[in-house]
């Protein structure tokens, strides 16, 4: 199956933000991609982060979500859609949430970002919890022949999220890694989680400066299971596409054996 990982640089439009988000889309259908990834806050990227609370939707009801049901069955995609923000029961939080469309335009995964980020270096500082409501459940979907472990961003510095997906084929990780932790650790972390898990990951990113002053990482990518970068794109908007091969998912897995030989 060939894959595609959407690099985004989103701002405060929604609607702009959903058109960029269709037009690639439709590049990546148009490369042969079968299975697209948005990256995280596809949908906005506010000035600052209260601005989601108002745009935040009914799970099944909204224009972000319609966008992306559209995409899926205009296009023919399981679209893995980034994330976007889902009412909470908490007042003034939202969930930062990956819905998941299949091809017919249905719904058929949610998952609701565990781990939120915090960080602040003295220059920077973010602090996610001021405005998100965290998530507890892994959340796994099959599309076609593939398994595929959801995750988002932050998450990907807890490997325990992933070895909960195992067996899996596919680790999604949208992201908005800041430039600084990017530049640090956003590969390293990727191929860590796929070498370790055996699997494939699609890391789709947004990249680039926004209208809000952040500079974001980006350096979308895919990875296969022998840690190998298949696909790049350093910064700004694009897609990059790979072929997910199960004949190299078996080979890593029967060269190396590491799942089979855990014992904690």
């Amino acid at each position: 199956m060939k894959i595609a990982a959407v690099q985004m640089v989103s701002g405060p439009d929604v609607a702009a933000n959903l058109a960029a988000a269709r037009r690639l889309l439709e590049e990546a259908a148009r490369r042969g991609a079968r299975l697209a990834a948005l990256p995280e806050y596809f949908c906005l990227m506010g000035m600052q982060d209260s601005d989601k609370l108002a745009l935040a939707e009914e799970q099944g009801q909204g224009p972000i979500q319609a966008m992306l049901a559209t995409a899926a069955r205009e296009l023919g995609l399981w679209i893995i859609g980034g994330t976007l923000p889902l009412k909470s029961a908490t007042p003034q939080r939202v969930r930062n949430t990956t819905l998941v469309f299949s091809p017919g335009g249905d719904c058929v995964a949610r998952y609701d970002k565990i781990h939120l980020f915090a960080f602040d270096n003295g220059r920077e500082a973010y602090d996610e919890a001021r405005v998100l409501e965290a998530g507890s459940q892994p959340t796994a979907f099959d599309a076609e022949a593939l398994r595929v472990g959801l995750s988002v961003c932050y998450d990907l510095r807890f490997p325990e999220l992933y070895r909960a997906y195992n067996p899996c084929d596919l680790l999604a990780v949208p992201a908005a890694f800041t430039y600084t932790t990017g530049q640090a650790h956003w590969e390293l972390l990727l191929r860590a989680r796929a070498v370790e898990n055996q699997c494939y990951v699609v890391a789709p990113a947004q990249g680039g400066r926004h209208a809000n002053g952040r500079r974001t990482w980006g350096h979308s990518m895919i990875v296969d299971p022998w840690g190998q970068v298949l696909a790049v794109l350093p910064e700004g908007e694009g897609v990059v596409v790979a072929d997910l091969e199960p004949a190299r998912l078996a080979q890593v897995r029967q060269q190396l054996p590491a799942l089979a030989h855990r014992r904690l």
